[in-house]
């Protein structure tokens, strides 16, 4: 009797130490598969049901029947646990994903066929003929310089992106990249949200002096997927989420699920613009995956079905609801009020903010008279024909 104890208690030991090897194996594979949240638990429990039955075998306790039971019952509820995850996974990656990739800039070049520039409709009061100030900028005012120089440059082929030094008039290579063109010299004037505190430093080192002339008024916007039942945050509310005290949808009348606060890239210009809302607070360091590295990333990773619970995400309201405009986000409203023209122009909406030209002591004798003709009301109207608010 002692001795078949002994023999059953020896193969209860190999049985599960056998058992826990395939189930360490299979746990490490299924954490390198990505099927971690749900696999991994399973193989645990698979691996624990697995012993007890073992250890209930080979001591014979119960009938051999009601084990057959209990394993047959243990195999179908797995079984059944895996399926119905499966056909989850399955039909939330059969619904709509956004996924753009950043905006095709060259269905607004000036000049270009069926080119979605602005015009006056007539004839500008001003003209270049020579000397054309290098345009450079921030992707979501592209459509406005664009316009600009549609109005009153000689009707050429202007390409957006950057070719040959000296014929690049009208390119857009993004707010931080811009910024580091115009204090080199490579470009006269950019069109930007103002210079962070790393772009302002750039140009005293170079010394080069900053001069920005605001042309154009615009809101900065937050939105949620269209799925989140929350519509407006409070501006407290804002910085609380963005330095990390405010971690969970439920505290700001959402769903319990926790918030996924996305971020762009340092020096671009939403990130300045939210670092400003910050003030005093210190913003959190992001996650990497949790940062966009171009603005249509932003949109497409909060409009995201596998986001929908969590994400928050942020950019300029032109951009986010014309340029590349989704369904599948919503923007929210600040301290009630949602953003618009009209609450831009009011000044009703908290997170309005101006944009500029900005010059740094380039001898080309053209940027002057060309800022005064964009202030002009020529100049204002192609600001408000391109959708944002003019300064005048």
């Amino acid at each position: 009797m002692k001795r078949t104890f002994l023999l059953n208690l020896l193969y209860s030991i190999l049985a599960l130490a056998g058992i826990a090897a395939a189930a360490f194996i299979a746990y490490f594979i299924t954490a390198f598969t990505g099927g971690m949240l749900f696999y991994g638990p399973l193989v645990l429990v698979i691996a624990g049901g697995l012993a007890l039955l073992s250890v209930i075998s080979i001591f014979g306790l119960f009938s051999s029947r009601v084990r057959r039971i209990m394993l047959s019952g243990f195999i179908g509820l797995c079984v059944l646990a895996a399926a119905g995850y499966e056909i989850r996974q399955a039909y939330i990656h059969s619904l709509a994903e956004v996924r753009e990739g950043e905006v095709n800039l060259t269905q607004y070049a000036p000049f270009a066929d069926d080119t979605k520039a602005a015009a006056l409709g007539r004839t500008a009061s001003y003209q270049l003929t020579d000397n054309l100030p290098r345009l450079d900028g921030a992707t979501a005012l592209y459509p406005l310089y664009s316009a600009f120089a549609q109005a009153v440059y000689p009707q050429d082929h202007y390409s957006p992106f950057v070719q040959k030094e000296g014929t690049d008039y009208v390119v857009c290579t993004s707010t931080s990249e811009a910024y580091k063109r115009l204090i080199t010299g490579e470009a006269d004037i950019i069109f930007v949200a103002a210079p962070s505190l790393a772009q302002t430093k750039q140009a005293e080192q170079a010394g080069v002096e900053l001069k920005l002339t605001p042309i154009g008024r615009e809101a900065f916007v937050f939105f949620v997927n269209k799925r989140n039942p929350v519509s407006s945050l409070t501006i407290e509310q804002i910085k609380d989420i963005y330095s990390g005290t405010l971690t969970n949808w439920e505290q700001a009348g959402g769903k319990d699920a926790p918030i996924r606060a996305f971020q762009r890239a340092e020096d671009s210009g939403s990130q300045t613009r939210l670092q400003k809302i910050m003030e005093d607070r210190q913003l959190m360091a992001p996650p990497k995956e949790n940062v966009a590295d171009i603005m249509s990333g932003i949109i497409s990773l909060t409009a995201s079905y596998r986001n929908y619970k969590n994400a928050l995400g942020f950019s300029f309201l032109f951009y986010a609801s014309q340029m590349n405009a989704s369904d599948e986000i919503k923007l929210l409203a600040i301290d009630g009020v949602p953003p618009s023209k009209e609450s831009i122009r009011s000044g009703d909406y908290p997170f309005t903010t101006e944009f500029y030209a900005v010059t740094a002591g380039s001898t080309n004798p053209n940027i002057e008279p060309f800022l005064n003709w964009i202030l002009s009301a020529e100049g204002q109207e192609l600001v408000e024909k391109t959708g944002y608010t003019p300064v005048k």
